[in-house]
């Protein structure tokens, strides 16, 4: 095998031309849709394992470059178009054949797009990507065309898309007459050579930050992430676990230039901190799956970029395949879990004061096995650190584990404390892993630290505080502005039916009473719980 040939399979490219081949055959033959759409999933499937296997080959024995990031993104995206694929072809039995079609056509479209965003190397290719992906996404979330609330909850995020690309054209503009280039590796090698980033690149990162924050739905424009229930499940599993998160992975991909932009930086850490904090105490109120799962991904995408702007990229990588793999199952699988209940988050008034103390000690019980756990792995890999944020979020998040709701028993606590240990090896492992896959750590200020520090102190001493006390005062205070999510979205939907309405046909216009009542008030558009409120 030649370099020359190993070179072309590092480079990635099989897998958005299988996609690409396969959607424009599912054009030329619409009756075949499914057969293309499957051959093309393994195809797909099969393309990532040999360009894997040429990456480690390529390193090992020929000692050539490769883009790792890109080879990793690969894997995950050939493997869900394969389950994705697989899935919907079942869910959409008894649909039309030009239901079919149309669905394999915008899937296979999207998988195009979002196989060229983690290939490219280019800042063009990747915005017109990115822009891809949104208008594949716009053709699945419309999918049912006579159902409403999915035509303006598409609208809705339509205007949000657009609004990115703007800010996208602008960071583009402002790059190429700065360092004459698009290019990003010939980017990465400007940036390096400035004593100091210009002033240009710094708006250019801010622009490009506030486009990731607008395509990852985060407060106060998350609405349509929420209300596009209406949507076929594979779409959602296709939203939640592959395209949303693209706004992480292209931040990644800019790291050299974000961890020069204080700006850009604290435009992430905010926005996604608040997100993050608002999100997961809306995702408590929620009794719908799918709309829990819908603030999950609000909440994780905010704390995804908010590890991007605090520069732990490779968390923030770890982080975004762990999510698409989660979300993933947990959609595909949401018809199964419906008769779950969350009682057990409440307890009655005899095992408050057990668990009051679980909650209070927990933490520092983690936080020692944390502790020992990384003493332990600098033995074998001292250049392992864990910067004190990250300690923080890895205890916070693993403190539940060691809440008792049975008492403070020997046994209860061995059992916490080795689910503490196991995942904390575990997290260590991924981080090492990772940290070769991801850019560089950036450097952020205290400042930024200190905020998310008190932000997630914040959240886990509410989301305790709701746990012991679910019909205190604060709980019943904080519990309507919770389940309207903060009413952030409100502002938003007021200005898009004023400016910028949906168009919709007569018959998508009218509401279910005006319906059943011969059509009366024929056409008009009411903002009922279908168009601005969440499915539940």
């Amino acid at each position: 095998m030649s370099s020359t040939f190993l070179s072309s399979l590092l480079s990635g490219w099989l897998l958005p031309v299988i996609f690409f081949t396969a959607f424009l055959l599912s054009l030329y033959r619409p009756e075949r849709a499914w057969c293309i759409a499957k051959i093309s999933a393994r195809t797909g499937l099969i393309a990532a394992a040999v360009t894997l296997t040429a990456t480690l080959t390529g390193l090992l024995v020929f000692n050539l470059t490769a883009d790792l990031l890109s080879v990793t993104l690969m894997q995950l995206v050939a493997l869900l178009g394969w389950v994705i694929t697989g899935f919907a072809r079942r869910y959409l039995q008894g649909e039309s054949p030009q239901q079919h079609a149309r669905f394999v056509q915008g899937m296979l479209f999207t998988l195009t797009s979002v196989g060229l965003l983690i290939t490219s190397q280019h800042l063009l290719l990747i915005a017109l990507a990115w822009a891809g992906t949104s208008f594949g996404l716009h053709h699945l979330l419309t999918h049912y065309k006579e159902r409403k609330a999915a035509q303006i909850v598409a609208h809705k995020k339509f205007i949000v898309s657009r609004l990115a690309e703007i800010a996208m054209v602008i960071a583009l503009v402002l790059i190429y007459q700065t360092a004459g280039t698009l290019s990003l590796p010939q980017l990465n090698a400007f940036i390096a050579d400035q004593p100091a980033l210009p002033v240009a690149l710094h708006w250019a990162a801010a622009l490009f930050a506030l486009a990731a924050i607008l395509k990852t739905a985060q407060l106060p424009l998350h609405g349509w992430l929420i209300q596009v229930m209406e949507a076929p499940t594979p779409v959602s599993a296709l939203l939640h676990a592959g395209v949303v998160n693209m706004g992480g992975f292209v931040l990644i991909r800019l790291a050299e230039l974000i961890s020069l932009a204080p700006v850009a930086q604290a435009m992430l850490v905010i926005v996604g901190s608040l997100t993050a904090v608002l999100a997961g105490l809306v995702m408590m109120t929620r009794i719908s799956i799918k709309v829990r799962l819908a603030w999950s991904t609000c909440a994780q995408m905010g704390f995804m970029l908010m590890e991007i702007g605090l520069g732990l990229y490779e968390l923030a990588l770890l982080h975004l395949l762990a999510h698409s793999l989660y979300k993933a199952y947990a959609f595909l699988s949401s018809g199964e879990t419906v008769a779950q209940s969350r009682i057990g988050d409440f307890f009655s008034k005899d095992k408050k004061r057990h668990v009051l103390l679980s909650t209070l000690f927990s933490p520092l019980l983690t936080l020692a096995v944390v502790s020992a756990s990384v003493m332990l792995w600098q033995q074998f890999a001292p250049g392992l650190h864990l910067s004190p944020v990250v300690t923080l979020i890895l205890v916070l998040g693993l403190t539940p584990l060691f809440w008792q709701e049975k008492g403070l028993s020997l046994s209860a606590f061995i059992t916490g404390a080795v689910r503490v240990a196991l995942l904390t090896q575990l997290y260590l492992i991924w981080h090492l892993l990772f940290a070769q896959l991801a850019p560089a750590a950036g450097i952020a200020s205290q400042t930024l630290m200190v905020w998310v520090a008190i932000s997630f102190i914040t959240l886990y001493g509410l989301q305790t505080w709701i746990r012991l006390w679910p019909e205190g005062r604060v709980s019943r205070r904080l519990f309507p502005w919770a389940f309207n999510g903060f009413y952030l979205d409100e502002t938003f939907t007021r200005l898009t039916f004023k400016y910028w309405p949906a168009r919709l046909s007569p018959l998508q216009a009218e509401t279910r009473f005006n319906r059943r009542n011969s059509g009366s008030r024929k056409g008009s558009i009411t903002t009922d719980s279908a168009i601005t409120g969440e499915q539940s």
